[in-house]
């Protein structure tokens, strides 16, 4: 399994982006996807999952309100609308899958968002 995220950059306070992960593979479909993110300095930290099959999702409650996770398993694709961003949501950010097992882990290699004026 490869996971390619991809979709950040530089954006103003209040500005939205989308982040976008393909996994390459067998059967995503079996997979919960979550994107975590990494402040300079700090832990990763989980920011929103979605199950395998979609439809239902959670969030961290820095983010509640404002972004957004959704899958495409057609595409073997998984999403982050993410909208009035502030700058304290800089950070690279991650795409993580996760087997329905739980047996196994994979993480794309990171992408950069920073919200500056």
């Amino acid at each position: 399994v490869q996971l390619v995220e991809s979709g950040g950059g530089l954006v103003q306070p209040g500005g939205s982006l989308r982040l976008s992960c393909a996994f390459s593979g067998f059967t995503f479909s079996r997979y919960r996807m979550s994107w975590y993110r990494q402040a300079p300095g700090k832990e990763r930290t989980l920011v929103a999952g979605i199950i395998s099959a979609g439809g239902i999702t959670n969030y961290a409650d820095s983010v509640k309100g404002r972004f957004t996770i959704s899958r495409d398993n057609a595409k073997k694709s998984v999403y982050l609308q993410m909208n009035s961003l502030k700058s304290e949501d800089t950070a690279v950010y991650y795409c993580k899958a996760t087997s329905d097992s739980g047996l196994w882990d994979y993480w794309g290699q990171g992408t950069q968002v920073t919200v500056s004026a």
